[in-house]
């Protein structure tokens, strides 16, 4: 069996879950995928490997690697390593030596984020400089359109990609690595991947799967694949019933995933259960809410929260700049809707206890970490499972397994299907739909509990930036958030919450100010787990006579908060010092509701700690002693005063930090335009119109960050460009430049 390594650094189980995609199909092909997490760096050794190398990896935070790649990265990017290093290896060791020959590699982005794929790029570009050649065109899948889109011809074309590979090495085995040493030009190019496959006939379409065809539902043969097909299918399918094309469509469903997992239920004979989570994330901390305000009027879009957390009697620390992490558990009446509809409330106090089914064909079957054993049902579906997570395909599959109904069944087939891909996207992805949601919508799917375990996710915890300084608060942290509410369109619940931001706001409503208690009662005050997150750059300058730029609408002003009380505190104590220029770009949609912190940037503003304060309020004019300036959003006001930030930038040598909200406006529409073949043009006129609409109602929905983040960074690039006098290419570079220098940071979520 030709062998091949592929390893996965994931975030969020999703390059995990492609990867073992990959595994489970490589057998019928002919190959055997030595499958490894990159975290495991006693399982492989990469001077070493004598044969290919796949690698899928995700990417997390501001276009970093995920955490579970953070000691593999460190490793090869050690700058002791000789810049020949893998051309000595591939010279003596077999010529497909991995980092010396033989690459292939799948990054995992969102293209609304700066640094799309950027995971996959920082470990593909490392991994080259080492000497590593590619046998396959590196894929960079895109989560705002919908990640199979490329995930799925890459990995089709990726057995060809190792046919190729390994006929030139048979061929070759006993002189390439002379004849490639001595004329580098006949070195193989690497294989490239059929992506672009839009195909009027997606019915007659068909998939090469473990060495045969897809699983097929056979229906009849679509005849009409008109607009007017297309737009039934968009506007009149719902999520237990579909509409031509689809309905009609021969489907290419991906093949069941093999279950591994067998479960054990054993009552608890009396034994008391910790409540305290189970978390790989260490050191944590329980700390008491000492104090919980509301910040935005009742009548605001949003409600903005701040918590106030007691962390005097821990070893907790922070500066400005720093997150932390919430961990936090599901909603205890959805943890007792699904026990119900599992039927398993009965039995919620039996502990679990898995282990591998000793028939099982899946490769590499290991016992999810994320499961702790012996702990009670309850405990497992509150603490530890993501509920509330989006059901990739493969789930959905599984559960069409489970389902009695034949017409549930084919709905949930097509769902999965790659026909269903513009349904799945607009009424599984974009609807937020949940695993309870498909339970209630399909009542004859009765799934075991081990299936639940093996596709539910770990339960992560939830980021918040620090929104205070130690030295302004000592032993205090703040932080803020906006309670997350959106419509449930799977179910006939109206709104639900943030999974977090919820559980917050019903935790600390008894302490809420400015919701003051009766006289005399005082309610006691809740604790929180919280752990601190990984170092980053997002801090204040080491020399405090650079300019501060700072732009951050809505929640985005948090870490800002703890700069100007840090930068407050440093002026006391040396007030003989020189400290730089600080302009914040702050936006909301009405200062009478959701202007944050408004007396604080006042105070700031009167005692010299922020010299420039622009607010943009983007559902009235702006007026008043700081809102000189009739700009709607951030990026505008940056415009309005493009001379001086860019002086400052660059004559000043100053920094500029962008926090906030990533753009949600159009990606549903920009998903669902590319969700189905030959449809194209039809779904380019409903991008169109849905582009339209947002614009219309931008104004109404907009505060945190309406495609800030872009906005912000092409504002830079155009005064910039007006500056130095040059073109936007030129501006470009120098904006890169102040990105390699750490002096352009973003905290974009």
């Amino acid at each position: 069996m030709r062998r091949f390594l592929l390893l996965y650094a994931t975030q969020q189980g999703q390059a995990k879950a492609i990867a073992e995609e990959i595994c489970e199909k490589a057998d019928a092909h002919g190959f055997s995928a030595d499958l490894h997490c990159i975290s495991e760096l006693d399982k492989y050794d990469l001077r070493t490997e004598a044969a290919p190398l796949v690698v899928v990896v995700s990417t997390t935070g501001n276009g970093d690697p995920p955490d579970t790649a953070r000691k593999f990265v460190k490793a090869i990017q050690d700058k002791t390593l000789p810049g020949d290093l893998l051309a000595h290896l591939r010279v003596h060791a077999t010529p497909s030596c991995v980092l010396t020959a033989c690459l292939g590699s799948l990054g995992l982005g969102d293209s609304e984020y700066t640094y799309f794929c950027n995971g996959g790029k920082i470990i593909d570009k490392r991994l080259q400089e080492l000497g590593a050649q590619h046998f396959y065109d590196t894929g960079h899948a895109d989560d705002c359109v919908g990640l199979e889109l490329v995930v799925e011809p890459w990995i089709n074309g990726l057995w060809a990609a190792l046919e190729k590979h390994f006929a030139s090495r048979r061929g070759n085995e006993m002189n390439s690595a002379v004849a490639m040493a001595s004329n580098p030009s006949r070195r193989t190019e690497p294989v490239t991947p059929e992506v672009s496959h839009i195909d009027s006939q997606v019915g007659l379409l068909r998939l090469d799967d473990s060495g045969r065809r897809d699983s097929e539902v056979s229906e009849q043969n679509v005849v009409n694949r008109g607009p007017s097909s297309v737009w039934i299918a968009d506007f009149e399918s719902s999520l237990t019933q579909s509409a031509p094309p689809l309905s009609q469509a021969s489907l290419n469903i991906p093949a069941s995933p093999p279950e591994y997992l067998q479960v054990d239920l054993q009552e608890a004979l009396g034994q008391e259960e910790s409540h305290a989570p189970v978390t790989s994330v260490d050191p944590v901390f329980h700390v008491p809410v000492s104090k919980a305000v509301q910040l935005t009027t009742n009548d605001a879009v949003k409600t903005t929260l701040l918590i106030e957390l007691d962390i005097s009697k821990t070893d907790f620390s922070y500066q400005p700049g720093d997150a932390f992490s919430v961990i936090c558990p599901n909603s205890d009446s959805e943890v007792e809707r699904l026990l119900q509809r599992l039927q398993l409330a009965d039995r919620r106090e039996h502990r679990v206890f898995l282990k591998i089914k000793a028939d099982t064909k899946k490769k590499g079957a290991a016992l999810p970490q994320h499961v702790p054993e012996g702990r009670s049902l309850q405990f497992l579906f509150t603490w530890c499972l993501e509920i509330r997570a989006v059901p990739k395909k493969a789930f959905l599959r599984a559960l069409a397994e489970h389902s009695s109904d034949g017409a549930e069944r084919r709905r949930l087939q097509e769902l999965c299907s790659r026909q269903g891909t513009a349904d799945y996207n607009r009424l599984i992805r974009d609807a937020r739909a949940c695993l309870l949601d498909l339970l209630l919508a399909f009542p004859s799917c009765q799934p075991p509990l081990s299936l639940l375990l093996e596709h539910l996710p770990k339960l992560q915890p939830r980021p918040y930036s620090c929104a205070s300084s130690s030295l302004f608060h000592p032993g205090k942290l703040h932080f803020i958030f906006n309670i997350v509410e959106f419509s449930s369109h799977t179910t006939a619940e109206v709104l639900r919450r943030g999974v977090c931001t919820g559980w917050l706001a019903t935790l600390v409503e008894p302490i809420l100010q400015p919701n003051a208690l009766a006289d005399g009662e005082k309610a006691p005050a809740p604790k929180i787990y919280i752990a601190p997150r990984t170092a980053n750059s997002f801090h204040l300058p080491g020399e405090p006579s650079a300019p501060v730029i700072m732009v951050g609408p809505g929640t985005g002003i948090a870490p800002f908060i703890g700069f100007l009380q840090h930068r407050e505190k440093l002026q006391e104590h040396h007030p003989a010092g020189h400290f730089g220029a600080t302009w914040l770009f702050f936006g909301c949609r009405h200062k009478d509701r959701d202007y944050l912190f408004r007396d604080e940037l006042r105070h700031f503003l009167k005692c010299g700690i922020l010299t420039h304060l622009k607010v943009s309020c983007s559902r009235e004019a702006p007026a008043g002693e700081e809102e000189e300036a009739p700009a709607k959003y951030v990026q505008d006001s940056i415009q309005r005063h493009g001379q001086q930030v860019a002086r400052a930038l660059l004559q000043e040598r100053g920094y500029v930090y962008v926090c906030g909200k990533r753009n949600t406006g159009v990606t549903s529409a920009r998903k669902n335009c590319f969700g189905q073949k030959g449809q194209s043009c039809w779904a380019l006129f409903v991008y169109t119109l849905a582009s339209l609409f947002t614009l219309f109602v931008e104004d109404s929905v907009s505060g945190d960050a309406k495609n800030m983040a872009k906005d912000v960074n092409d504002t830079l690039v155009d005064i910039i460009s007006k500056e130095v006098g040059g073109g936007k290419l030129e501006a470009m570079k120098m904006l890169a430049t102040l990105k390699e220098e750490k002096r352009y940071l973003q905290d974009i979520w």
